[in-house]
């Protein structure tokens, strides 16, 4: 069985220019792209403290309650983007303009995640976030970018990543029987600068692999989705107007990318049953 683990690239990193036709082309071909410190030190140094905010007050746990118990609580008081520095990070120039390259200028933010993994996190299993009701084609592109504020060494969790896998038309968990478990042709990522980001496309199957062995230290990780025009994207949150209109609140829309927290890319809600 193959594993090869992927080596931080020498090239210059997107935050000082555009991706070259090499990165375009293995983007397409496996389905991710690693980014080693595309995020600066001083946007990092302002992120943390608010995701150690959002885990410690609670904020994440009422986020949750607000998904999966829309009619008992509502919208929540406070949102990822409403945090400064994580709607600073949502719209950051260098990787909206990777976002671009991968999909077009007219794409819109899905929605974003914000975590502290404890060391002691279990594994996620292989699974794909591509939002589909029916998973019948992959005719338009969504991304998600995996943010990694202090990087990710050897004694962390790693993430797993099986290249070309985001053509195949399978539901989220088509592969979540076999659980975290070494698969043939993956690529294993376990060691990142602080500041890096592995832009994924949605479609591709992917897992956490924990690593009880090691005590390590906690995984600071944020992770957002963009989605390209030219379908109805399914919202994945009930409140996802709301979200859309403190964007546009905060000033988030930029000139460049005008549709970005735009009504128009999406379908109405369904709660999951």
């Amino acid at each position: 069985m193959s594993v090869q683990t992927l080596p931080v690239p020498s090239r210059t990193s997107p935050s000082s220019g555009p991706l070259d036709d090499g990165q375009i082309e293995q983007f397409e071909r496996d389905g991710f792209l690693v980014l080693p410190g595309l995020l600066p030190a001083d946007l990092v140094a302002r992120l943390k403290p608010e995701v150690d905010r959002w885990v410690d007050t609670g904020l994440r746990a009422r986020s949750i309650a607000c998904v999966l118990d829309p009619d008992t609580h509502g919208v929540p008081e406070v949102m990822e983007l409403d945090l400064p520095a994580h709607g600073e990070l949502l719209v950051h120039e260098p990787l909206l303009r990777v976002v671009e390259q991968l999909m077009g200028p007219d794409f819109a933010f899905h929605h974003m995640h914000s975590d502290r993994h404890a060391p002691d996190l279990p594994g996620k299993a292989w699974h794909h976030d591509y939002e589909q009701r029916v998973q019948s084609h992959r005719t338009h592109t969504m991304v998600h970018a995996l943010h990694y504020l202090d990087g990710m060494d050897p004694d962390m969790a790693g993430l797993a990543v099986l290249p070309g896998s985001h053509r195949e038309i399978a539901a989220k968990d088509a592969r979540a029987h076999l659980g975290t478990e070494v698969l043939e042709g993956e690529v294993f990522l376990e060691e990142l600068p602080a500041g890096s980001t592995v832009l994924v496309h949605s479609a591709l199957f992917h897992a956490r692999r924990a690593k009880p062995e090691f005590p390590g230290r906690p995984r600071y990780f944020v992770d957002a989705s963009y989605c390209q025009a030219g379908v109805p994207w399914p919202p994945v949150k009930p409140y996802w107007r709301e979200m859309l209109a403190r964007a546009r609140a905060h000033g988030l829309v930029r000139r460049q990318w005008p549709g970005l927290f735009a009504e128009r890319h999406f379908d109405d809600y369904v709660k999951p049953e």
